[in-house]
């Protein structure tokens, strides 16, 4: 069917227009009203992952529908990253979902992306495996999709050398990043243990993959004996989300095992400004706390680096 044609305007329409448009041209000799500045945008905006709570969440004391309330009203934090774990059985759950994306809507709060865990491994040697892990991912590509969230955060175990692990990754990345296309979504894989808590290692799997929407959500603290601010630095081409993690603070509110002024500028000078998500991992202080002071940190780097 032809689109149809718009008709030219009227001339009474045409002439309204040109009038409209030299009314805002400042006559000769007289100064116009300066145009109001645009609201600078945030160098990044920081979300809230919910393993941040997963002691409360587990003990029964949250319930995970009531998760974006509690991130917008106890932590005044206006976005939120989800986990599989906390809602595992509704995945093809669509009055569920409904629901959960009702809630974040009401209190004004986006929902960036789901992390997926317990699903199989996405590098599994046995190809059958492989592919099982592949449409395990499937429903939550899905859920993902109707709560509005742009991602679901991935692992990409395997077995094998560090070559064959990285191409049976990037083949178990690729497949499933060929269906979340087709949804308009991105799969993003995390720094999570095994050689995927190698930067360079995982880098490469991104370059093997070489698909638009497959990319990486580096984590300051998963990287074990690898260092972290090279790690970061090798993701960062490829981010489509950061995850601050955190576990304990200083007198002065900084945080003791990571360099966050260090790696906030590796991430920015990267390009990357867009959600930085809370993650509070630690013991010294309780969840509601650390998560508090973890955004105080990175809205302080981020004021000092503006």
């Amino acid at each position: 069917m032809n689109a149809a044609i718009n008709p030219l305007p009227s001339r009474r329409t045409f002439l309204a227009a040109g009038a409209t448009a030299l009314a805002a041209v400042p006559l000769r000799g007289i100064a116009a009203d300066p145009a109001p500045a645009a609201a600078k945008e945030p160098l990044y905006k920081i979300s809230l992952a919910q393993w941040s709570l997963h002691n409360t969440l587990f003990s029964g004391k949250l319930d995970n529908l009531d998760f974006p309330r509690a991130a917008k009203q106890q932590f005044g934090i206006e976005a939120v990253e989800y986990v599989n774990q906390f809602f595992k059985d509704k995945a093809r759950d669509e009055d569920y979902i409904a629901e959960l994306a009702k809630r974040a809507a009401d209190e004004g709060v986006t929902n960036v992306l789901i992390m997926c865990d317990g699903l199989g491994d996405l590098g599994a040697p046995d190809d059958k495996a492989r592919t099982q892990a592949v449409e395990n991912h499937y429903p939550w590509v899905e859920a993902a999709k109707r709560l509005g969230c742009h991602s679901i955060r991935v692992n990409a175990a395997s077995k094998g050398s560090f070559e064959e692990q990285q191409k049976l990754a990037a083949d178990g990345l690729a497949r499933l990043s060929e269906y979340a296309s087709q949804l308009g979504m991105n799969v993003i894989v995390e720094n999570h243990g095994g050689l995927s808590s190698n930067g360079e290692w995982l880098a490469g799997v991104m370059k093997m993959v070489g698909k638009p929407n497959c990319g990486t959500l580096p984590d300051f603290g998963n990287f074990y004996d690898y260092d972290r601010y090279r790690g970061v630095e090798e993701l960062m081409p490829f981010a489509k989300g950061v995850s601050a993690k955190s576990h304990e603070f200083d007198a002065d509110g900084n945080e003791v095992r990571t360099d966050y002024r260090k790696m906030m500028k590796v991430v920015l000078d990267a390009g990357y400004h867009g959600w930085v998500g809370v993650e509070y991992e630690g013991k010294e202080l309780p969840e509601p706390e650390g998560i508090l002071a973890t955004k105080k940190l990175l809205e302080k780097v981020r004021d000092e680096l503006a």
